[in-house]
């Protein structure tokens, strides 16, 4: 190990201790310290923050997008904490943070899981349940994701649970198949019942804020469908009665799955509404639904979302579009979340207001 420095979070007054070999983010996670996180790869931005104190030289970073840090804001003093590793003291003033979350921050755990089944729910997405074999528990909240790593690889790749803890030792994911993606190669053509894979988690910040009783629209798109599924059965389990409604996007019929079980969460949860949208039908689908993007479907159906709390989570495209509309519409900034998936890992988080 690396020698160790001190790194205070402002304005929330928290210190950690980082060691040389370790990223800022990790470092605060392992001591429980949840901070705004998303990729965890130098490409979404969610923990982008600035150096109030210490020497810019005191912070090397691991390869990152310039998307995501250009070299102006790096020569200002923002930098990635996915990506900083820390060679002398420093203050960061977070730019992005949730008084909610920052505290609540549950353990890192590595662990052994077993496949229980991979079946596929649509053309190019696939339903993957794990069974933990060691540890006994990793604890998580309902719109955490964890990483898999790739077997015979360097590479992880991270999924969102589409379950909620109260099932022992299960992880639930809905994941896109991509072509030639590493991950996805892998669960199409190899990943049989009973193989066991390395799991760690939790990680992400898509969790409901359960301090506000406001009413909540969640937007989705392709396999943004499990993190929003496992915060909807979670309010069902609980009898969370905060008025919701969700927004799903698809691009055909064929494209659509846990109908039924989205039907029957609107018998289960009070006020909750289910509305799926295609943006090209398909000649062969009978379709008599929304039709368009989902951003278009939302701003047509909700001329004014003022007083609501916004979820989004899919593709960066949808996501990029609807949180302006979602502002325009009355959501305010700070009650926006999202968890936008970059393609780099097949399907990241990108976790942030």
């Amino acid at each position: 190990m690396g020698e160790k420095h001190t790194v205070r979070f402002e304005p929330v007054g928290i210190e950690i201790e980082v060691d040389e070999d370790q990223n800022i983010l990790r470092a605060a996670a392992e001591q429980g310290v949840q901070l705004m996180h998303g990729c965890k790869e130098g490409q979404c931005a969610a923990c982008k923050s600035f150096v109030l104190e210490g020497d810019l030289d005191d912070i090397d970073l691991d390869r990152y997008s310039t998307f995501a840090l250009p070299d102006q804001e790096k020569e200002e003093g923002q930098t990635l904490l996915c990506r900083a590793h820390a060679y002398g003291d420093l203050v960061i003033e977070l730019l992005n943070y949730d008084e909610e979350i920052i505290r609540s921050g549950l353990p890192l755990k590595k662990g052994v899981a077993e496949v229980v089944s991979n079946e596929s729910v649509t053309h190019d997405m696939r339903h993957l349940v794990l069974k933990l074999v060691e540890p006994a528990e990793i604890k998580f909240f309902p719109g955490q994701y964890m990483d898999i790593m790739v077997p015979d690889t360097e590479e992880s790749r991270s999924f969102s649970m589409a379950n909620t803890p109260g099932r022992e030792g299960h992880f639930e994911f809905v994941i896109k198949v991509y072509p030639d993606g590493l991950f996805s190669e892998f669960l199409a053509s190899k990943v049989q019942i009973g193989d066991r894979l390395d799991v760690e988690g939790p990680f992400g910040t898509f969790t409901l804020r359960e301090s506000r009783s406001a009413p909540l629209i969640f937007v989705g798109g392709g396999a943004g469908l499990a993190p929003v599924l496992g915060l909807l059965r979670s309010m069902a389990e609980r009898g969370v009665e905060r008025q919701s409604v969700f927004y799903y996007g698809a691009r055909q019929q064929r494209d659509l799955c846990f109908e039924k079980e989205l039907r029957e969460l609107e018998e289960l949860l009070p006020g909750f509404r289910y509305v799926p949208a295609l943006s090209e039908p398909a000649e062969g689908d009978e379709w008599d639904g929304e039709v368009g993007l989902i951003t278009d479907v939302v701003q047509r159906c909700e001329p004014d979302l003022s007083g609501r709390e916004a979820y989004v989570c899919g593709p960066p495209p949808m996501v990029d579009a609807a949180i302006p509309l979602l502002t325009a519409l009355g959501v305010p900034e700070q009650y926006i979340f999202y968890d936008k998936f970059t393609t780099t890992g097949e399907q990241g988080g990108e976790d942030g207001q």
